[in-house]
């Protein structure tokens, strides 16, 4: 959830309008380079299942980790959007976000009924997204004025995670999850109504910020499920 904060301050074109049809093909381009994301977070996942190679990355190290990889690779896509290296530079960003992901998913998968946790989180997070494009259609009011709101539930998370990173708290990372859900599926409302109202102008941005919202998503759902519905042998 770190580095969804970046993008608000990194995203260009908010503000400004595009033609409908620019508007259709920014979005279509977006939805399609989102699908292709999913591939190498996939990838990055097993990969890091199958070798462990995430496992020793837990408390301040995996913190660090995670955020120096994960915000560098966010402004190495903000500088080459414009370019062709953009879309490779962000599939390897998925790539390492799935490896991030692999040992929350191998500690899930060592419950009895964890596959079918991790197939209920996924279920839910392509149910959020659904909710929330459908009312993104529907919802005529301009909705840019949530940026500066989310943006600061954003940055009082990341303080959250931080801070629970190092106490450990199991009620800490409950409550964190929780609101992670709520704050980046209204993320993921605003994301996608500012492609649909021209105020997104690139589609490899729109495409990151959409992915660190389902993201994000994702992950919360899969702690609360491993929390709550995991089963032991």
């Amino acid at each position: 959830m770190n580095d969804r904060v970046n993008t608000l301050d990194t995203t260009v074109g908010y503000g400004q309008t595009l033609p409908q049809a620019d508007r259709q093909r920014v979005l279509r381009n977006t939805y399609w380079l989102l699908a292709l994301s999913l591939l190498p977070t996939v990838l990055g996942a097993w990969l890091g299942v199958a070798t462990g190679i995430t496992r020793s990355l837990g408390g301040g190290l995996g913190l660090m980790v995670f955020m120096g990889g994960a915000f560098g690779f966010i402004f190495a896509i903000e500088k080459t959007k414009n370019s062709a290296a953009g879309v490779p530079v962000l599939l390897a960003f998925t790539f390492f976000m799935g490896l991030m992901l692999s040992r929350l998913i191998a500690m899930v998968l060592g419950f009895k009924n964890g596959s079918e946790l991790i197939m209920t989180a996924f279920g839910g997070t392509a149910g959020v997204f659904f909710v929330m494009a459908s009312l993104a259609t529907v919802i005529k009011r301009d909705l840019s004025g949530m940026g500066k709101w989310l943006f600061v539930g954003a940055i009082v998370l990341m303080v959250g995670a931080i801070i629970n990173v190092f106490v450990g708290s199991s009620a800490g990372m409950m409550a964190i999850s929780v609101a992670a859900i709520g704050i980046f599926s209204a993320f993921m409302l605003y994301d996608l109504k500012q492609i649909m109202d021209g105020g997104e102008t690139n589609y490899i941005s729109a495409t990151l910020a959409l992915y660190l919202d389902l993201f994000n998503v994702f992950q919360s759902l899969l702690a609360l499920l491993g929390i709550f519905g995991g089963e032991r042998d």
